[in-house]
């Protein structure tokens, strides 16, 4: 049994996988309350479904990039249980669980996360055959204008993209296709999925001393 915890940005996540099924799934948008909401919701997640902590194997955590705070609130909570419980930690950075529930397409994908005041988190991404999206360079913080005069036609886009952000892609870029909502919407049985695969193969992190993936202006 695995539990995904993702608390990168205001949408927040938690899922339960036993590398069969995926027993639970919440999603919310937080508002930037996730020091109040998030252990409140995982009570909610054993109590609906009768796991407790020590039926778990592992833990993957979204480890950004995202917001300070609510990276640190996810990755606290997956490091106590890691450790009360000696269980492996995965963790799996933000634009990654994005994109890997997109469709493969003709062109590259860019996946976006809103990093506040007309800031986004972006990563770029190929297509690979029998591996799917794989990243392409480091992910990065920019605005919608820098980011648009940085990629070539065609592209995709994918992740937290909202009617005025879809307005100004298609203005700076016609032959920009955008994921619909539900490729875009970063999934914590996703994040479950990547985190069992990697558990299952040992690609685990010590708990001690993952971190977390912040990113700052270029400079």
């Amino acid at each position: 049994m695995i539990l995904a915890i993702d608390t990168a940005t205001d949408w927040i996540g938690l899922a339960l996988h036993d590398g069969a099924a995926i027993l639970a799934e919440f999603g919310w948008r937080s508002r930037r309350t996730q020091t109040i909401e998030l252990a409140p919701a995982v009570a909610q997640l054993w109590g609906r479904t009768g796991v407790a902590p020590a039926d778990l194997s592992a833990v993957a955590v979204a480890i950004g990039p995202g917001s300070y705070t609510g990276l640190r609130v996810g990755l606290a909570l997956a490091k106590g249980l890691a450790l009360a419980h000696n269980l492996p930690l995965v963790g799996v950075p933000t634009l990654d669980i994005v994109a890997r529930s997109v469709c493969r397409l003709e062109t590259d994908l860019v996946v976006v996360a809103q990093a506040g005041r007309t800031r986004v988190w972006a990563g770029q991404y190929q297509w690979v055959a029998k591996r799917g999206w794989e990243r392409v360079g480091e992910p990065m913080l920019t605005n919608w204008e820098e980011l648009a005069a940085r990629l070539a036609l065609p592209i995709a886009f994918a992740g937290e993209i909202d009617a005025n952000t879809a307005k100004l892609i298609r203005r700076a870029n016609r032959a920009a296709v955008i994921a619909p909502p539900a490729e875009s919407v970063r999934r914590a049985a996703v994040l479950a999925e990547i985190g069992w695969w990697r558990w299952k193969r040992k690609q685990t992190d010590p708990a001690d001393n993952l971190a977390p993936l912040y990113l700052r202006e270029p400079g």
